[in-house]
C-alpha cells in the first residue's frame, strides 16, 4: 500500500510539472505556444585586423521587432565604432540604427551618427556589412572608398562588401535571419 501511494506521488508531480511548464512556454510566447522570435538582430563587438596595429573596434546592438518583420525600416538600436592609429590619432562615433536586413549570416545596417568625436560627421548616414562565418568574421562599410564619412545623403540600408577580416579571437557577431512575410 507504502508503495502505491509513493508511485501515484511521483506521477502526479510529474503530471503537474508537465503541466506547468507547457502553461509557462504558452504564456511566456504569447503564439499559443510558440516562442516570438525578433525579426532580424545584429549584436556583438569586434575589432579589426590591421598590420599596423590599429585599434579599430564595432559594436552592434540592432534588432528589428516581430510585429516590425515586413519593414527593416522600423529596426531600432545603435551601433558604435572607433578608430585609432599606432601613435594615438583617430577617433569614434555612434550611430541611430534607421534600417536593418539579414539574411542568413549576413546583416547590413544603416543610421545616422548622433554622437562622435569627429569633425563635420554628425548627421551623416553610414551603413556597415557584417559576415558572421563563425571563425573569423568580416565587415565592409559604407565610406570605403572615401577619405571622409562618404556622403551624407546615403540611402539606408547600404554598404560595401564586407571586405575587412575581423581580428582572431575578437569577433562575437551574432545575426538572426531576417524572414520576411512575402
Amino acid at each position: 500500500m507504502q508503495r502505491r501511494t509513493r508511485t501515484r506521488i511521483a506521477v502526479l508531480g510529474a503530471v503537474l510539472l508537465l503541466t506547468a511548464g507547457a502553461t509557462g512556454v504558452a504564456v511566456a510566447s504569447g503564439d499559443g505556444g510558440r516562442p516570438q522570435r525578433e525579426a532580424a538582430a545584429l549584436t556583438g563587438t569586434a575589432k579589426l585586423y590591421r598590420v599596423a596595429g590599429d585599434d579599430i573596434t564595432f559594436t552592434f546592438d540592432a534588432h528589428l521587432a516581430a510585429k516590425d518583420n515586413d519593414n527593416p525600416l522600423k529596426a531600432t538600436g545603435t551601433f558604435r565604432w572607433s578608430h585609432y592609429a599606432a601613435n594615438g590619432e583617430g577617433g569614434w562615433a555612434k550611430a541611430k540604427v534607421d534600417c536593418l536586413v539579414t539574411g542568413g549570416k549576413v546583416a547590413v545596417v544603416s543610421g545616422v551618427i548622433t554622437d562622435t568625436d569627429l569633425d563635420g560627421v554628425k548627421g551623416h548616414h553610414v551603413g556597415i556589412t557584417v559576415h558572421d562565418t563563425g571563425g573569423v568574421d568580416r565587415l565592409g562599410y559604407s565610406w570605403a572608398a572615401s577619405e571622409d564619412m562618404g556622403p551624407k545623403d546615403l540611402p539606408k540600408c547600404v554598404s560595401s562588401a564586407p571586405f575587412e577580416k575581423v581580428r582572431k579571437g575578437t569577433g562575437d557577431f551574432k545575426v538572426v535571419p531576417w524572414r520576411p512575410g512575402f
